[in-house]
This record gives C-alpha cells, structure tokens and sequence, in this order.
C-alpha cells in the first residue's frame, strides 16, 4: 500500500532462503543448519533505519517471532560488532561479502520454510543512470555466482 501510495515500484531480483549470522566463535557456529528454538538463549539483533519503523519494513524474516533478547540498531558496523561481543544473532538471506565484513561473521542455514524476496525500488517515473544499470548488472552477476536464479 505505501508503495503504491507513493508511486513506488519494487523490483525483484531473487529469493533467498533464511539465514542466521553468528560469530564464527559463536556456540552455534559448528551447526549445519540452526532451529529457532536453539536461537532462544542469545540475542536478537534486528536492524532498524529510518524513522517509519515497524514490522512492515523489518528487514529480518521471522521479525514478528517472540524473543527474550532484543536489541535495535541502526548502524550494520554496531551490528557485526555485537554479533561478535554478545554472542547475538540475526536473521538474513545467508548473503554475506567477507570484503565487506571480513571472516568473523559466518551465515547458518534457519530451519524454516520462510524466505525472503530481495529486489530495488524506485519511483515509477524514473529512469536508472548508466551507473544504477552498471551496478544493477554487476549485482546480478554476484546473485548468479552464489548459486541464486535471478527472477
């Protein structure tokens, strides 16, 4: 609704299965794949940005589960660094750049049917720079790599 309040278009590119990161030191590291009930000792850490905030625009699948431990961030370095400190958890697509976040952070399998769409958004009148279709293209690439079809 407020995507199309706000002439919004959403753009899908794939969908991903959920994940869990955790430290690689993490209790839960040595898992293969992580139940949500083994998640219950440890803390959430769910990702918020912006000042609309609510479920509608979590970003974690399963944001609506009852937790004992939640902690809100805005910041994705304050993220990682908690992850690591607190033994905390979120839930993700399993995508993650050791570029970017280095090898500490390591992605789990969540036993779950849930998954999640991922895609872009833009108003439905604009047009994409050469630069936006560059990174689109070269996003794309990435997707495909990772074993993911594109949709």
């Amino acid at each position: 609704k407020i995507l199309h309040e706000n002439h919004l278009v959403f753009s899908p590119l794939f969908e991903a299965t959920a994940h869990v990161f955790i430290s690689q030191e993490h209790p839960l590291a040595g898992q293969s794949s992580i139940s949500p009930d083994m998640l219950g000792p440890y803390p959430f850490l769910a990702f918020e940005q912006g000042t609309y905030n609510s479920f509608y625009f979590s970003e974690e699948p399963l944001s609506t589960l009852t937790r004992k431990k939640i902690i809100h961030v805005s910041d994705r370095a304050t993220l990682f660094n908690l992850l690591i400190g607190l033994n905390g958890y979120t839930i993700c697509s399993g995508i993650l750049n050791s570029d970017l976040n280095g090898n500490q952070i390591i992605s789990v399998p969540l036993e779950t049917d849930e998954t999640m769409l991922i895609g872009w958004i833009a108003h439905e009148k604009s047009s994409l720079t050469t630069t936006a279709r560059e990174y689109l293209d070269e996003l794309k690439k990435l997707i495909t790599q990772d074993g993911y079809e594109l949709l």
